[in-house]
């Protein structure tokens, strides 16, 4: 029977973003394609019904309701699958839930498996039927014949299925099962309110909460308008439903409606999220979306998108580029959404509801955020804000800043403000102080500056949601000792850890930036204690093997070295990888190597690892890059490929940028950002968005005079628009005789004075201008 019944938020992110798309802005939403790198991809990377880092964000979901026993495994939507489960509302980093699913004929109330679709809501589509850009998604529903559309706006979610002639059109309100990467469903409530609203919650135990902060869990709440009236209702646990109930409460918990429908009759469903309550979840509704149709919200969507990709664009005849760099744009202003609500309010470290200071407009002066952890943002994500979206790097100090002020500790990864510290390290501060160090002040810099330095220099005390749990151990010796832990223990060890030599290179790096912050606000004592353990990667340094080497709590390197095996000192990578993470030392770490040796050794590293396309090769497997030489898919390689322009061999950093650009990212759903490697929330997009257009800091805007160190563009012209009412004017790179052999510079001008040092000071930029790079297909003597 069943097969016949065959959408950048500061205050409206504080800019024209809110508006439809002007006559005189190309369409960029065109170029944008969510389904490139979808085989094998993580819960938050595959959401086109979203805004810049909105709170709504909307997506189908393939096998999202299969679990996380890990909390990073790949789950959500996968370019593999050919049914689909449903639609859920909330897609961040630990957090996912409050599904929505039409349906036409027999109830059923679980979604079902892959395998057997007819066991279940879910059902069969064609990608031929499917169309995803960013703000939009619509699919035909094969097995109901049903075609369901979604676009949002920052905090709202809008459904619309287009149902044919039925007395069993159903919508189901799938509430109480565990989504993505939410980890298990605590507690679940959902109701029928008699003005026709339904509304409720969802409260989880995400694994990554469990482990960092044991007693916290997330709580998602919603509230739905649809715009008709159903012929009945019920309410289910799991399999069992009870028809004409208004509400249910636990663990399964959820609802539906059915119409009598006409054909192609259209049911609209707005959801007004929450991560506070019920009624602000209302309140966000009405204020965002009261009087909108889906036609209104899907154009200023679309507008709001092409207002935030058209910071920066780019004119080139290879369409492939172009879908490559929007498409890498797009995830990096995907990820990191809003966790307050429009009123101000926020959810606490300690579950309570906090309230963010509103400006004399009655609105907050900044706003909240979900985040994953910043390890390897300072490479991609920080770069890339920095550049064209300021306004949002101001905000998420200041978000950080909350959760700081609240429970003492910066936290690296944060979700409804609970700690999720990812990979137990915290370079929160390094992005703080970089912040701080190229302008970016719309913040408590005193508080910053105290935060940041708390996050390098103390350890009584410190919690396990902090990260860093080492940190002590490094302060007191130099560096961090390599020790053995319990498994699962490896985040949380305080002596010393299983990635100890790791650790020692990536502090380095934090104290090295928070140093400059330091100085910066006339703290002398601190910057010359935090210069000091900036050269701590030289107490991991073996000059006998010339590896960063793991050493012990004796002082002494571990014997049995071997440079390729993984997790051994390193943290998701080897010695090969990690001997080249001295970003803010990188002059002296070619010194210490010697220049041929380091030129010869790392321009073969990229011969060799060409042939697994820089990365895992065709494995289908994030991890798997983890034991060669370089790994493109994992952040503690992502700025090796530019450190030959600190060893006199730019022409080797313009070469291999250009052939990872070229080959290990792709347009295919398999073949995206490597093969199923792990795009953390932009990062792997926006690294392609910065080295496209040739600039690039090693050095994660940290050093006294911060600059991008400058590549080979792949375009034509490159033009970034600076936000009026921060910069003026823009900043524009052409090129003359580029293409794809034509990838050497041979001589630049900046601003029409001759300027070969390939070296672009931020202060330069953002006062707008012009860089012309002559190119050619030799590397320039």
């Amino acid at each position: 029977m069943r097969k016949l019944l065959v959408a950048f938020s500061i205050a409206c992110l504080a800019l024209s973003g809110c508006g439809v798309e002007k006559k005189d802005q190309p369409d960029l939403t065109q170029y944008v394609k969510p389904n490139i790198g979808t085989a094998h991809s993580r819960w938050f990377f595959y959401t086109p019904a979203s805004l810049p880092f909105g709170m709504a964000k909307l997506a189908p979901s393939t096998d999202g309701h299969y679990g996380n026993k890990w909390g990073w495994e790949a789950v959500g939507y996968d370019e593999r699958h050919t049914s689909i489960e449903g639609f859920a509302n909330f897609h961040e980093f630990q957090i996912g839930g409050v599904v929505f699913a039409p349906s036409v004929g027999k109830l059923q109330t679980q979604p079902g498996i892959l395998e057997n679709p007819d066991g279940g809501y879910r059902s069969r589509f064609d990608r031929k039927d499917e169309f995803a850009t960013s703000g939009y998604y619509s699919v035909l529903l094969k097995d109901y014949n049903v075609k369901a559309e979604l676009t949002a706006t920052q905090r709202v979610g809008f459904h619309k299925y287009t149902f044919p002639e039925s007395k069993e059109s159903n919508v189901i309100f799938d509430i109480g099962h565990r989504q993505g990467e939410s980890g298990a469903v605590v507690d679940a409530q959902v109701k029928l309110t008699d003005d026709g609203r339904i509304e409720g919650y969802v409260t989880t135990k995400p694994e990554y909460v469990k482990k960092y902060q044991e007693d916290a869990v997330v709580t998602m709440y919603f509230s739905a308008i649809p715009d008709k009236a159903p012929a009945s209702y019920g309410t289910f646990i799991d399999s069992t439903y009870t028809a004409d109930q208004k509400e249910v409460k636990g663990i399964g918990a959820g609802m539906y409606l059915t119409y009598e429908t006409e054909a192609n009759e259209a049911i609209t469903i707005k959801v007004g999220l929450s991560y506070t309550s019920i009624d602000n979840a209302r309140l966000n509704l009405e204020a965002e979306a009261k009087d909108l149709t889906f036609d209104q919200a899907k154009e200023k969507a679309l507008g709001t998108w092409n207002d935030y990709l058209g910071r920066i664009v780019v004119e080139t005849t290879n369409e492939e580029d172009k879908i490559k760099f929007y498409t890498g744009l797009y995830h990096a202003l995907l990820g990191r959404g809003l966790a307050n609500d429009v009123n101000g309010a926020y959810p606490k470290n300690d579950g309570s509801v906090g309230q963010i200071e509103l400006n004399a407009d009655g609105k907050p002066k900044h706003n909240h955020y979900n985040t994953d952890a910043i390890w390897g943002g300072y490479w991609n994500l920080t770069q890339l804000w920095a550049l064209a979206y300021p306004e949002y790097y101001a905000d998420w100090v200041q978000s950080q800043l909350l959760v700081y002020k609240d429970a003492g500790w910066l936290g690296d990864g944060i979700a409804t403000s609970k700690y999720v510290s990812g990979v137990g390290t915290n370079f929160t501060g390094l992005a703080i102080a970089a912040a701080y160090n190229i302008g970016i002040r719309d913040f408590d810099a005193e508080l910053a500056y105290q935060a940041a330095r708390k996050n390098e220099l103390e350890y009584e005390g410190r919690i396990a949601g902090a990260g860093k749990m080492d940190v002590g151990a490094f302060v007191k010796r130099g560096y961090a000792p390599y020790m053995v832990s319990k498994p699962g223990q490896e985040e949380l060890t305080t002596e010393g850890s299983p990635f100890g030599t790791s650790h020692t290179l990536e502090y380095s790096f934090s104290a090295y930036a928070v140093a400059q912050f330091a100085k910066a606000m006339g703290k002398t004592d601190d910057y010359e204690q935090l210069m000091k353990l900036s050269k701590g990667w030289k107490e991991v340094y073996d000059p006998s093997v010339k590896f960063m080497r793991p050493k012990n709590e004796k002082g002494e390197f571990i014997k049995d070295f071997d440079p390729t095996a993984p997790w051994v000192g390193f943290q998701e990578g080897n010695a090969w990888q990690y001997t080249f993470y001295v970003p803010h030392d990188a002059e002296e770490l070619v010194e210490t190597l010697g220049k041929d040796e380091f030129n010869n050794r790392l321009d073969s590293i990229f011969t060799i690892s060409q042939k697994d396309i820089f990365g895992g090769g065709t494995n289908i497997d994030a991890f798997a890059g983890l034991k060669g030489l370089y790994n493109h898919g994992n952040q503690p390689n992502l700025h090796i490929s530019w450190l030959f322009n600190f060893a006199g061999r730019p022409d080797l950093t313009q070469k291999w940028v250009r052939a990872i650009c070229d080959e290990f990212y792709g347009v295919e759903g398999i073949h995206g950002y490597g093969y199923g490697q792990d795009e953390d929330q932009g990062q792997l997009g926006a690294w392609y968005v910065m080295s496209s257009i040739g600039l690039f800091d090693v050095k994660g805007l940290t050093s006294p005079d911060p600059a991008f160190q400058i590549g080979s563009p792949l375009f034509d012209k490159v033009t970034i628009k600076l936000p009026e009412n921060i910069r003026k004017g823009e900043f524009v790179i052409e090129t003359i005789n580029n293409s794809k052999q034509n990838t050497y510079i041979q001589s630049a001008t900046l601003n029409g004075k001759e300027d070969n040092s390939l070296r672009l000071p931020y202060a330069t930029l953002v006062k707008g201008g012009l860089l012309k790079l002559q190119m050619g297909a030799e590397p320039k003597k």
